[in-house]
């Protein structure tokens, strides 16, 4: 992990330019109403040609960034599609040993291609500084979401070798690994998830409910994304900027910054799960739940229940159960906690960054699993509900810290700040009307500092502000809970006033809410699981 400049990312482009975002101009008044159109029109006459055409569009949406790479997102597509056909061949022969080597073969040509699109300029120049080689390569185009299509498919590869795939239209299996709404940043299905749904003939028909749901569940996406997350970004992006050019960030700043960024990916990646939902509700199709208030989990594993939740299905039952889960002995489960959590970090990114977050999820999780046996066997009481929640969230805060900064300096520096090494300081607009208490502040070891007083009032309010929003109000699924908002839903809503139903007051709600959303879109940014 030493080194004096961060591994080499995969080559990226300007994405603003290239990718079709779900919050833009062009995807919401063109792409979208002539896909949803021209999908109803032909389900009136051919549920085949309009799952097709679905399908086609979603290679549009993914080749407007590069059209280039729908080749290989083809050949992706074809190869585990052939794959899998063999797998239920096989399985119908009962010819185990064949089997288990076709997997091996497909899921490692998977692993191999990701690997090599997303990894191989990191191992590049690990290896180089390690041992002091001087290998070259040339940088490497990242393809927009490969790691998600790729784990969708390696999950379809294991459950058809496990009997659970049992439908092979190969026109539905293109639109399960294309369908738009979750081709680009999740959710990770499951084949058996959305096959029975491209093959029900109510899909193919345009229903006012699904419409109205569908639509009401983006536009409170949008508004998460394009206001509350992008609003915040700049005083988060300010903070990291700094750590990672080697300033000193001294307490108020550090925690201010790292709580800008984690409201910033809060609302960015629950906005784009909660437009995910809501574009594929509008064509008929349940998608799994992906966030539920992570904020408000009282331990590290109740957080990641919450949190990209079937990408940590995904890790739970193709990566940490094959390695034998909790089945031999605490100390095997904790080292294949972390294991599972270090390739979870590292599926993230090529980065030292993103393993230590792994890592530190990993450490947490053997912790949090430790506590409690220790804790079960003297048969002690909980800790208090609110020392949980403090405990879990600045675990979680600690770790976000290596997640966003670009460099393993900056994180440390960023930690270092938190910490207090780096002393007190305020703005002195913000110290002079506070009087008597700005001189007691002094003498505390506060320092004062000319400038930064609207960025620090706009970093802390913009921040309090949002933590109390992913705390304190019921989120979207609960609002949506009486229309099935996601495959998985129980309805854990408790607040009647906040129960969607069609009327006018819910009309102008959502409408200021889309308002707000369709106004800020002049500012368009990716999302942040797109780097993924």
């Amino acid at each position: 992990m030493p080194g004096h400049r961060p591994p080499v990312p995969p080559l990226r482009l300007d994405f603003l330019s290239l990718a079709m975002l779900f919050n833009s101009y062009s995807f919401l008044l063109l792409y979208l109403p002539v896909t949803a159109f021209v999908f109803f029109r032909l389900g009136a006459y051919s549920h085949k040609l309009a799952a097709a055409w679905l399908a086609a569009a979603s290679l549009f949406f993914y080749g407007w960034w590069n059209p280039a790479y729908v080749g290989l997102l083809l050949a992706s597509i074809f190869f585990n599609y052939g794959v899998g056909i063999a797998l239920a061949r096989e399985w119908d022969a009962e010819r185990t040993a064949r089997r288990h080597l076709i997997l091996a073969l497909g899921v490692g040509a998977d692993l191999a291609l990701l690997g090599y699109f997303k990894y191989a300029n990191f191992f590049v120049d690990t290896a180089n500084r390690a041992l002091g080689l001087e290998w070259e390569m040339q940088e490497i185009l990242l393809p927009l979401g490969i790691s998600f299509f790729t784990f969708t498919q390696i999950a379809f590869l294991a459950d058809a070798w496990a009997g659970k795939a049992r439908e092979y239209n190969f026109i539905h299996y293109l639109l399960f690994v294309t369908y738009f709404p979750h081709l680009i940043a999740g959710p990770v299905l499951h084949h058996k998830e959305m096959m029975p749904q491209f093959a029900r003939p109510e899909t193919y028909v345009p229903a006012m409910e699904n419409i109205a749901v569908g639509l009401t569940i983006f536009s409170i996406g949008l508004f998460k994304k394009a206001v509350l997350a992008d609003g915040i970004a700049p005083y988060a992006n300010a903070a990291f900027r700094a750590a990672d050019q080697g300033e000193s960030i001294d307490l108020l700043m550090a925690w201010g910054g790292v709580l800008a960024y984690a409201n910033q990916i809060y609302f960015d990646f629950s906005g784009y799960s909660d437009m995910a939902i809501g574009l594929s509700r509008v064509f008929g199709v349940v998608l799994p739940l992906n966030f539920n208030s992570p904020y408000q989990a009282t331990s590290i594993a109740d957080f990641w229940r919450r949190w990209h939740i079937t990408l940590s299905r995904f890790l739970r039952d193709y990566l940490y159960v094959p390695l034998g889960g909790n089945r031999r002995g605490p100390a095997r489960r904790w080292v294949n906690l972390m294991a599972t959590m270090l390739l979870g970090g590292l599926w993230h990114g090529a980065s030292w960054n993103f393993v230590v977050w792994g890592g530190l999820h990993g450490l947490f999780l053997a912790v949090n699993h430790a506590w409690v046996a220790f804790r079960e066997a003297r048969s002690w009481h909980r800790l208090p509900t609110w020392l949980a929640w403090a405990l879990t969230f600045a675990a979680v805060l600690v770790a976000w810290v290596f997640f966003r900064a670009t460099t393993t300096q900056g994180a440390l520096g960023m930690l270092a700040g938190m910490a207090g090494l780096n002393g007190v300081s305020l703005p002195s607009a913000i110290a002079a009307p506070l009087g008597g208490v700005a001189n007691w502040l002094a003498q505390a070891g506060v320092t004062l500092r000319l400038g930064g007083g609207s960025e620090f009032v706009l970093t802390w309010g913009w921040s309090v502000a949002l933590l109390a929003i992913a705390l304190l109000l019921p989120n979207t699924q609960e609002i949506m809970r009486h229309y099935r908002p996601g495959l998985d839903f129980v309805s854990s809503g408790t607040r009647p006033w906040a129960a969607w139903r069609p009327s006018v007051a819910w009309a102008w709600a959502i409408a200021v809410l889309s308002g707000a959303g369709a106004l800020s879109l002049s500012g368009a940014t990716e999302f942040l699981y797109y780097q993924f």
